[in-house]
């Protein structure tokens, strides 16, 4: 087992115990994508409700020819949290990349992922980093003096609250320099039952994948919590511009967690993700919070989905 992957049980530990020690009752998004979690997490993309993907995906393909105008060729694609990597191909044959760099926190997966898409691209370096990206990341040495373009894709900057997406778009500033570009996807305001019908799905596969946290528990963390007894809900709350989800217990049960005993009585709730939708103004708002200069954006038909293109400029110091 490499550091990394140490650092990242120490961490997932560090944060269960939280939540149940502490009675806190959340827990990290992050920790949703395990092999299996990201997995399930692909079967969601297909989903007829789960429009994100789809038009993110159209978006791209659409658009390649603007890519390639606004961003130039030659750059190292760095993705932040690839996944399987499916929408990458089209933003890499738009910009004809020297480099492609996938960080993922799933070390299996991403390895998995990089090895089917250097299928594709044979004559490309390609150069997976395990990490947790919610921090500063040191790029491979291959990489390092070349030209940069960040690429975070699926609205994922939507499963933070806003101190936390503002410190991780530093942290990508930081990990890809002064210069570097970065290509974002977010996921806007709309009608309230399409949110919901998008998180909460009819054939179930959403609930499967919140519900495999409590199995990554019990697999990891020698747990025994009774996954039969808890049950997915999403829920928008208008305030905060998000979809928020839960594991709601429907049972008084009782479990164990690394040999520590816990008790949940029934209708309590496990705070697991949000999702914040974003108007395009806040949307820029917040990349300049986090030391990016919004350039242009490219939206679908209904507003749906935007993609913004931002650069790292040197910070000012005086108006």
């Amino acid at each position: 087992m490499d550091m990394t992957t140490t650092l990242i049980d120490h961490t997932f530990r560090k944060d269960v115990r939280r939540c149940f020690d502490q009675q806190a009752y959340a827990l990290p998004a992050r920790w949703l994508y395990d092999r299996r979690g990201s997995e399930l997490f692909e079967d969601i993309t297909e989903l007829p409700e789960y429009y994100p993907t789809r038009t993110e995906t159209k978006l791209l393909r659409d658009h390649s020819a603007d890519f390639a105008n606004a961003i130039g060729k030659g750059r190292a694609v760095i993705e932040f949290g690839s996944g399987s990597s499916t929408k990458t191909p089209h933003l890499l044959r738009a910009v004809e990349p020297s480099a492609y760099v996938p960080i993922d926190i799933s070390g299996e997966f991403l390895e998995h992922s990089a090895a089917m898409l250097q299928d594709d691209f044979p004559d490309l370096p390609i150069h997976p980093v395990e990490a947790d990206f919610m921090k500063r990341v040191e790029l491979p040495d291959a990489v390092a003096d070349l030209p940069k373009l960040g690429f975070f894709p699926g609205s994922t900057i939507g499963n933070m609250i806003a101190r936390t997406s503002v410190d991780l778009l530093r942290f990508m500033r930081e990990t890809l320099g002064i210069g570097a570009q970065l290509l974002i996807g977010l996921d806007r305001v709309k009608e309230q039952q399409v949110l919901i019908d998008a998180y909460d799905d009819s054939a179930g596969v959403t609930a499967q994948f919140s519900l495999n946290l409590l199995d990554r528990i019990n697999r990891e963390l020698d747990g025994d919590i009774p996954v039969d007894k808890f049950r997915h809900v999403a829920i928008w709350n208008d305030d905060y511009a998000r979809i928020e989800i839960y594991l709601e217990v429907q049972d008084d049960v009782s479990f164990s967690i690394d040999g520590t005993k816990h008790n949940l009585i029934s209708g309590q709730r496990i705070h697991i993700e949000n999702s914040h939708k974003f108007g395009l103004r806040d949307a820029r708002l917040m990349l300049r919070a986090g030391g990016w200069t919004p350039l242009c954006d490219w939206s679908d038909e209904r507003d749906y989905f935007t993609l913004i293109l931002a650069e790292a400029h040197p910070y000012k110091h005086a108006p």
